[in-house]
């Protein structure tokens, strides 16, 4: 019992940690504030509220006399208009000009601001939380690096958007798969799909996961069995979440794909720090080929280069695999799909988090932190723009900081229990961890430059986006190498059956 109380009182502590940092940023300023007419992604969230509550479902996705598509028109699945909704009725409850139609454009009045804030961090205590803590191990490094990870707070409570739903579905959807509850994963992926479709990254690892387990069972009724149950799982909760639109009959449905799949925005958005947009500074790929012939370059692409890794998990479907196939299909559809935005590096970010949770290799203990910061940095045009540079840089500081030293905070009576056993000797550093490290330190150096030239420096008048370009680029050499590295990893880690740290789920 006064185990069981320990461990709720860790979990406790961690998550009004959690909660004062997250409020603490939600006090600087959001995306769009005082900046008409189409303000930002704050307003987006705002007016999806507005026009779920006061317009009936079937014109949701469809542009009308109410529902201009034009000003943030809802082009996100579902369950993303279903979330909306309710807050729109919650605001609705509390002061209806938060959702009145039409006059309420563009409000950021204090209280407004407060409310929706407060959204976002309930959110996160229904949501995130609960599935962060499903990854408890002994030390708590998983929870700690998903709690402090900068990029997903900044994102989320800063900018402003409710990254923290989907991804907290797909972390639950994982931590089920991890405990072998593969219909109850099913069903959670396939809601986190529906709120947000870029959770398509982590679709592959997830069938080839679920296939190579059938694949494995001992019987072919049996496998069989289980394969009819995981589809039957997911073609249900699909169903059950698009079944209004599917009532309203076959255009409905196609009207809410054309807008969540919109084609038509071309390669990519801003200076994000993907391939195409770094290849873009030597061949103007946007220039010399259509945008069908870019999607289907893309698609083609991607699909190519999330085959190895996938390929990989089909033959081992280990949980090691599992979680290094999540990360290595992610970093490559950010890196060479189409349509990305900068935020959409979160979804590579958290299932690199997820590493925390295997026993891998000691160079981990650096590439993790690493890529963690540089995915941060990696949407600083963003975060300059948003008047968020502070807070990124104090979390920034906060979590290497805490991820450096972690070894430090372990509990003193872990280092003075009685012994049962005579301790395992600390392996020293080998040349390879050593040589990671340098590189690390040398590259958050680098990172630091381009900070202090992109808020000190004003670029050339012919070149005004060179401080976000070579952000861009920076970073999306970064990404490439740690999609080389991770890949490697995969392919040479053989399958550990202690793969949980402490070889334990909680």
């Amino acid at each position: 019992d006064s185990l069981l109380q320990e461990m709720y009182l860790d979990k406790l502590l961690l998550s009004c940690l959690g909660l004062v940092v997250r409020y603490g940023v939600s006090l600087w300023p959001h995306s769009g504030q005082g900046s008409p007419p189409l303000y930002g992604d704050y307003e987006a969230q705002r007016h999806w509220q507005e026009v779920t509550v006061n317009i009936p479902i079937k014109e949701w996705y469809v542009n009308t006399t109410d529902n201009d598509l034009l000003y943030w028109g809802l082009d996100y699945p579902p369950l993303t208009a279903y979330h909306s909704y309710m807050m729109g009725m919650v605001g609705q409850k509390l002061n209806s000009s938060y959702v009145e139609l039409h006059s309420s454009r563009g409000m950021q009045t204090e209280l407004h601001k407060l409310f929706m804030r407060v959204t976002v961090i309930a959110s996160d205590m229904l949501v995130l939380f609960p599935a962060i803590f499903l990854f408890s191990n002994k030390n708590y490094l998983t929870p700690v690096t998903l709690l402090a990870y900068p990029g997903l707070i900044l994102i989320d409570h800063g900018h402003f958007q409710y990254n923290n739903i989907s991804l907290g579905l797909f972390l639950a959807a994982v931590a089920f798969i991890l405990r072998g509850r593969q219909l109850l994963g099913s069903v959670a992926f396939v809601c986190a799909i529906n709120y947000k479709q870029m959770e398509l990254y982590h679709a592959l690892p997830f069938f080839f996961y679920l296939l190579g387990q059938c694949a494995r069972m001992r019987t072919y009724g049996a496998k069989i069995s289980q394969l009819i149950k995981i589809g039957l799982t997911v073609i249900l909760s699909f169903g059950l979440i698009w079944v209004p639109f599917i009532l309203l009959g076959q255009d409905s449905v196609l009207q809410v794909v054309t807008r969540i799949f919109p084609f038509s925005r071309g390669l990519f958005e801003d200076k994000v720090s993907n391939f195409w947009c770094a290849l873009d500074v030597v061949v103007k790929l946007k220039q010399q080929m259509s945008v069908p012939d870019l999607a289907k370059l893309c698609l083609g692409t991607t699909f190519t280069l999330s085959l190895p890794s996938n390929i990989h998990l089909l033959f081992s479907p280990d949980h090691k695999s599992f979680l290094l196939s999540l990360v290595n299909t992610s970093l490559v559809f950010f890196l060479f799909s189409f349509q990305v935005h900068e935020k959409s590096i979160l979804l590579a970010a958290i299932p690199v988090a997820l590493l925390t949770f295997c026993d891998l290799d000691d160079s981990m203990s650096t590439v993790i932190p690493w890529f963690l910061t540089i995915s941060t940095f990696s949407m600083l045009p963003l975060l300059i723009k948003d008047g968020l540079l502070i807070p990124t840089i104090s979390l920034s500081i906060m979590y290497l900081t805490i991820a450096i030293n972690f070894d430090q905070f372990n509990p003193v009576q872990d280092k003075y229990q009685k012994r049962t056993q005579s301790p395992i000797p600390k392996r020293p550093p080998t040349c390879f961890h050593t040589f990671l490290k340098v590189c690390m330190f040398l590259s958050l150096a680098g990172c630091v430059v381009l900070t202090i030239l992109s808020t000190t420096y004003p670029p050339p008048s012919k070149y005004p986006y060179l401080w976000p370009l070579a952000v861009s680029v920076y970073s999306a050499a970064h990404f490439i190498f740690f999609g080389l590295y991770f890949h490697y990893v995969q392919f040479t880690s053989g399958e550990s059956e202690q793969f949980i740290s402490q070889k334990k789920i909680n």
